[in-house]
Formats: C-alpha cells, sequence, structure tokens
C-alpha cells in the first residue's frame, strides 16, 4: 500500500487539535503555584483545599460526557471550538474571583473546557494519522500538555514576588493560549473518518487527498451511538480495558506530586520559593521523558512501556515515602520525585491516552472515550480530593505507600488484559479487538 502521506499537513492539524492540551496543562499546572496564595485568600482547611483542587476534574466530567455526545452528532471540530471558547471565558473568570465559591464554580467551568479537550484532542488526532505514526502523533497531545505545565510553572515562579493578588494573574494569563487555539481550530478540517461514518464521503475524501493515501474504510453511515451499543458482548472487554487504564492513570498517585508540589516539599523543610523551583524542575523532567515517550511508543511499543512505568513507579513509591516519613535531605526527595515523574511522563501518561484513542471500535469511538476519559477525571477528582485529609491524618508520606500497591496490581493488570496495539489502522484494532 502506497504511503504517500503529507506529513507536514498532518502534523500542523495534529500540533493546532494538540494546542487543547496545552490548555489542560495549564489549568492542571497552575493550582500548584497558587495554592500557597489561595490559602491565605480563601482561609482554605484541608477539606476545603482538596475540594477546590478537585473542582477541575468535576467539570472535566462534565465536558467529558458533553463531548462524547457532541462529537459523534455535530463533529469533532466544533468540540474542539466549544472547548476554546470555555478555556478563554473560565480563566478570566477565575482571575476576577471575589469568593471562594465564584472560584471554585469558574474552576468546575474550566474543567468543562478541559475535559472536552481530553476527549477531543487525542481522538482528532488519532482519526487523522497514519497508523505506522499514530502512537507519536496522539502523544503530540501529552507533549502539548507538558509545555503547558512546564511554562506555567515558569511564569508562577515568575509571579510569586508580585504580592498576595500574584494568582489573579496565574489564572488570567491563561486566556492568551485558549484565544490562540480557538483561532487555530478554524483551520482544521473535520475529522474524515467521522465524515463518512456520516455519509459525507465526497468531502472526506478531500480531507484524505490532502493528508494523502490513508487505510480508511469507507463504511454506510452509521445511526447514532447509545450507551447499550458501548456495552454489548463484542465490545465491553476493550470498554472495560479503556476505564481501567484510566482509572489507573490517575489513582497510580503521580498527579499528588503535580497538584501538591509545594505541600511535599514543605513536609521536608523547604521554603516558598524553593517549593516553586521545584515545580520548575518537575516540568522540565516532564516535558524531557515525554520525548522520550514519544521516540519509543510505536517502536518499543504500548504495552512494554505501561509495564515499565507501573512496576517502577510501585518501586520509587516505596522509597519516597521512607525518604518523607524520616525527614531526610531535600535533595534526595527531590530526586526520587523526579525519577518518578520521569517513569510517569515515559508510559502511563502518554500511552493511556493513545489507547483510549485506539482500542474502541469507530462506530462507538466518540462514546466510549467519553465513558473512559470521566472514569479519568473521576479518579482524578478521588485521588487530589483525599490527598491533604490523608496527609492530615497520616502525614504526608502514608499515601505514597497506599499508591505503591495500587501501581502493583496495574502491573498485574496490563500483564494480564492489555494487548499491543502499534502499527495497527483503526479498522485493523477494531477486527483483533472485537472480532467483529
Amino acid at each position: 500500500m502506497s504511503k504517500q502521506f503529507n506529513h507536514t499537513y498532518i502534523i500542523g492539524i495534529s500540533f493546532i487539535s494538540a494546542l487543547g492540551g496545552y490548555l489542560f496543562g495549564f489549568d492542571f499546572a497552575v493550582i500548584s503555584g497558587a495554592l500557597p496564595f489561595l490559602r491565605d485568600a480563601f482561609g482554605l482547611n484541608a477539606w476545603w483545599e482538596g475540594f477546590l483542587t478537585g473542582s477541575l476534574a468535576l467539570g472535566c466530567m462534565v465536558g467529558c460526557l458533553a463531548a462524547g455526545k457532541l462529537a459523534d452528532r455535530y463533529g469533532r471540530k466544533p468540540g474542539l471550538m466549544l472547548a476554546a471558547l470555555i478555556f478563554t471565558l473560565s480563566s478570566l473568570g477565575m482571575a476576577w474571583s471575589n469568593s471562594l465559591t465564584m472560584f471554585v464554580c469558574m474552576r468546575f467551568a474550566a474543567g468543562i473546557g478541559v475535559g472536552m479537550a481530553s476527549i477531543l484532542s487525542p481522538l482528532y488526532i488519532a482519526e487523522v494519522s497514519p497508523a505506522h505514526i499514530r502512537g507519536r502523533n496522539v502523544s503530540i497531545n501529552q507533549l502539548t500538555i507538558v509545555i503547558g505545565i512546564l511554562i506555567t510553572n515558569l511564569v508562577n515562579y515568575t509571579l510569586a514576588g508580585k504580592g498576595a493578588e500574584a494568582w489573579r494573574w496565574m489564572f488570567g494569563l491563561g486566556a492568551v493560549p485558549s484565544v490562540i487555539f480557538l483561532l487555530g481550530v478554524f483551520w482544521l478540517p473535520e475529522s474524515p473518518r467521522w465524515l463518512i461514518g456520516k455519509g459525507k464521503t465526497a468531502e472526506a475524501k478531500k480531507i484524505l487527498a490532502k493528508i494523502g493515501t490513508e487505510e480508511v474504510v469507507i463504511e454506510k453511515p452509521s445511526a447514532e451511538p447509545s450507551y447499550k451499543a458501548v456495552f454489548e458482548k463484542a465490545v465491553r472487554p476493550a470498554v472495560i480495558i479503556g476505564i481501567t487504564l484510566a482509572v489507573f492513570q490517575q489513582l497510580c498517585g503521580i498527579n499528588i506530586v503535580f497538584n501538591y508540589t509545594s505541600t511535599i516539599f514543605a513536609s521536608v523543610g523547604a521554603d516558598l520559593n524553593s517549593q516553586l523551583f521545584e515545580t520548575i524542575t518537575i516540568g522540565i523532567v516532564n516535558l524531557v521523558f515525554t520525548l522520550v515517550a514519544m521516540w519509543q511508543v510505536d517502536k518499543l511499543g504500548r504495552r512494554p512501556l505501561m509495564l515499565i512505568g507501573s512496576a517502577g513507579l510501585s518501586i520509587v513509591y516505596i522509597i519516597l515515602a521512607s525518604l518523607l516519613q524520616h525527614q531526610v535531605d531535600v535533595r534526595l526527595v527531590s530526586f526520587f520525585v523526579m525519577l518518578a515523574i520521569a517513569l510517569y511522563a515515559t508510559s502511563l501518561a502518554p500511552v493511556t491516552w493513545v489507547l483510549i484513542s485506539e482500542i474502541f471500535p469507530n462506530h462507538i469511538r466518540g462514546l466510549a472515550s467519553s465513558i473512559a476519559v470521566v472514569s479519568l477525571w473521576g479518579a482524578y477528582f478521588i485521588l487530589v480530593f483525599t490527598f491533604p485529609i490523608l496527609a492530615e491524618q497520616l502525614g504526608t508520606y502514608g499515601p505514597f505507600y497506599l499508591y505503591a500497591g495500587i501501581c502493583a496490581l496495574g502491573f498485574l493488570f496490563i500483564r494480564s488484559k492489555v494487548k499491543e496495539t502499534k502499527g495497527q489502522s483503526l479498522e485493523q484494532l477494531e477486527q483483533h479487538l472485537t472480532g467483529h
């Protein structure tokens, strides 16, 4: 089969779609630098600190459910445009908040945008990418997430000395990339797979001509998928695997390090300046090892990376918990925190999104992806909501023993249930994974 793909065009539209990932990274990371200020501004206790941080995830769940239906009914492009608009308005809303209630509502709204983008960006990229580079291209979404985290951490560090109201600038500046994303989405074509599914074959062929020869099967228009179709016997195993991997990506515990960096390092005596500097180091390590994952995901494969990451995190967490428990030197704690970030960035962070975008049949991909990612954000809420409470009861180190156990269970699940998907078209995967 000819492989005359227009790689420049494919990479271009993938990067624009993946700007949703950048905004995901922004909203995800900004809270880490802002929390020390928000504690003072709103008088947060452990319960409210967890709820404020986790309110993003509650919005994400709503956004995921909306995005799945929207993506299957109206197309991928309108959903991306709506996500960009929500990002813009919620960033300004958080910056202008004068009460805890308003701030939490605006962070919830931001979560709706994050949830929509977390579904639609990798889904769109998977549907416009050739099989042999699909893993790398979907990982572009993770790359923009970690770039968003790193740049946000740098901005937070720069703004930290600007006074008690610095947090308003931290959130408000999110409107700038949001507008850039919104303008970029206007240029994107609709997903050719979605167009084919809706019977718009002529329009799809024009887009495929720009992309180059692609192994897309021309199917009859399908009826709008239902939740019943998602849980049919033939596709149920893929859905269960997708949901389990999504939940595991969060309950593995690494996002505690991203969201509560200041809490972890304060527990071993680091001052505010050192805490914020650690967020920058975390962002750099995260970026470097995401590039490693992009290099290896279509070579080494999805399954080996997931196995290495889950086993490695389990071991590192036990060591990290012991170090925190015994109040050792902050530099040693920092080393093992960075090692955990490196393992996660090379494995669970990007590869979970790749697998979720691949393993579902074409006719239910949008809806099934939304169910998996709703589960992911539900697990994220549980994780970040419970950490301040657990840390208060058990000490900062205590929860990491729990996360180590979860990673060990995740390793066993991946080894027994997850099949390799590299190098196969989405249609081939549908045949192999569901047998119909």
